[in-house]
């Protein structure tokens, strides 16, 4: 998590955290987690939340986090016939650009998986 709130702008954000003040470190984290445990307080925040979406016609569900980030490919834009692959999309990052396919990565307590632009998918147990 102390990870996530320092790499990934949306978690702080969320968080109401940024950079420039002291970002809760992994220690800090986790005890206020115990406390949470320690007093049951978590399912009573879960409710309070689920009400609050609920009145705007919203809904949590269990879910991965997505995060955009651009890993780089080989250059090539062709497949073995020759032609551009269709899969393989262009994008432009400040003055640079990249070209490449997305895919959706995610993880949870039991696994970890990769879904394609084509559905393929593929997983791993943690």
């Amino acid at each position: 998590m102390e990870e996530a709130l320092y790499e990934i702008t949306s978690m702080r954000q969320f968080a109401r955290l940024t950079i420039s003040a002291p970002i809760p470190e992994d220690t800090t984290i986790m005890n206020f987690r115990h406390l949470l445990e320690k007093h049951q307080l978590a399912a009573g925040i879960m409710e309070t939340i689920n009400n609050y979406l609920r009145e705007k016609v919203l809904s949590l569900h269990q879910g991965s986090i997505v995060d955009a980030t651009i890993i780089h490919a080989p250059c090539s834009t062709k497949n073995k016939e020759g032609k551009r692959d269709p899969e393989m999309h262009q994008t432009k990052k400040g003055n640079q650009y990249f070209l490449g396919r997305k895919a959706h990565i995610g993880a949870d307590a039991e696994r970890v998986w990769c879904t394609t632009s084509t559905g393929q998918r593929r997983i791993w147990p943690m």
